[in-house]
């Protein structure tokens, strides 16, 4: 056999797997092999591998599914849950979920850049949890575990030097746990108002491609499957939309699973969360501050990308289960000034479309444990989502303040409406 045949059996194979490989992971990403169903299961999945990838998201926004940014309140999937009426009483809308315990607004800001060509003039529902709002903001743990590798690349070979990038780039710095990679290397650069070197940029364009197809092939794998919790949902709400029939059923809904504690909250949540631990939360929160954080900063960078997307957002601000409030001593006075602040900075940037709930924690049902809206919550927000997506709103105009940036706001305690 021929020294040049020998060499062929040898490594030919090895060549074939290197450039399949290759062929694999760096040819275009297409959104059109996506099944709907495939979307459905996402939009309802708050998995961390939708968080951190695009192409589903890119799909799902290519069609009528309103993304629904938040945290853990998102997981409460009763039968008054956004995802369930929407479903129940055929919306022209489905919410894509994006929320899960820890996704504050750097992990939603991330989530938005690899994909804002899909978002451009869209609707969207933002609830802001106070609890986000302590002094440090998102604990780095939290956020590295979320981290949106696909769209930080992308943001990178993109980023213009201006304000609201060199905010994400510290912050990105501060964060991560890698400071000797090119990635945070390129990073470091944007924070400084540099831009990519000619390697950067181009070992940065081959990763976004790898990225991209590594996000297509695996980020709808083994996705938390809750389209049937949903359907069972709705098998309690009447066959027509009618919020005096509603409210009933969330009423006698709540009463049902809250029934093993005194402060109201549904009686799993009670049994392997507070029942064994509850006496010694009592009075801890009374030092607790959601007026002075970096939140407020990163908080931002969501608003900066909405009004550079032309996108108009509904904020629902969430109450506090009052009687769990009254237990650990958490201020009533400083969650209102923490309203103020926070409506302060919305309005005085153009964003009108803001909903305090603060006051109603005292309502029956309306928390379905001790900080998350429950039956009676769901439909009081729902007075206001479904009008807001279903009808045209007017036009949006907004005027982004890099204040909102500074530290000096952070810290603030003088704010006005």
């Amino acid at each position: 056999m021929k020294m040049s045949k020998k060499l062929f059996l040898i490594f030919g194979p090895i060549i074939a797997a290197v450039i399949l490989l290759l062929t694999l992971f760096f040819i275009p990403v297409s959104i059109q092999n996506i099944s709907e169903g495939t979307i459905q299961r996402a939009a309802l999945s708050q998995s961390p591998k939708v968080f951190r990838g695009m192409a589903v998201k890119k799909a799902a926004f290519s069609k009528n599914y309103v993304p629904f940014f938040g945290s853990s309140e998102l997981s409460r999937m009763d039968s008054l849950h956004p995802a369930v009426l929407a479903q129940k009483y055929h919306r022209n809308y489905r919410p894509f979920l994006l929320g899960a315990p820890g996704t504050q607004s750097l992990v939603h800001y991330w989530g938005m850049k690899g994909i804002d060509d899909k978002l451009e003039g869209k609707k969207a529902v933002f609830i802001v949890s106070p609890q986000w709002f302590v002094k440090g903001g998102i604990a780095p743990v939290v956020f590295n575990y979320y981290y949106p590798k696909p769209e930080i690349v992308k943001w990178l070979l993109h980023a213009k030097n201006n304000r609201m990038n060199r905010y994400a780039a510290q912050r990105l710095l501060e964060l991560s746990a890698d400071h000797s990679s090119v990635e945070s290397k390129g990073i470091a650069r944007i924070a400084a108002g540099h831009p990519l070197s000619s390697f950067e940029r181009t070992y940065l364009t081959l990763k976004s491609n790898a990225l991209d197809r590594e996000d297509q092939l695996f980020s709808t794998v083994s996705l938390n499957n809750r389209v049937q919790t949903i359907s069972r949902n709705e098998r309690f709400l009447p066959k027509a939309y009618n919020l005096k029939q509603l409210d009933k059923v969330a009423y006698t809904l709540g009463k049902e699973h809250t029934t093993n504690n005194q402060f109201k909250v549904d009686n799993r949540f009670w049994d392997k969360r507070l029942k064994h631990n509850y006496k010694k939360l009592a009075g801890k929160q009374k030092n607790y501050n959601y007026t002075d954080s970096v939140e407020f900063s990163d908080f931002q960078l969501v608003l900066n990308q909405f009004a550079d997307k032309n996108m108009n957002a509904l904020f629902i601000i969430p109450p506090v289960n009052e009687r769990w409030s009254e237990y650990t001593g958490l201020s009533m006075p400083m969650l209102r000034n923490f309203v103020k602040k926070i409506k302060y900075q919305l309005n005085s940037q153009g964003f009108n479309n803001v909903v305090d709930l603060t006051d109603d924690g005292n309502k029956a049902y309306f928390m379905q444990d001790t900080i998350h809206l429950g039956w009676r919550g769901w439909l009081a927000a729902d007075k206001y989502i479904n009008p807001f997506l279903t009808k045209k709103q007017p036009k949006v105009s907004y005027k982004i303040n890099n204040y909102f940036y500074s530290k000096k706001w952070q810290q603030s305690q003088s704010f006005t409406n």
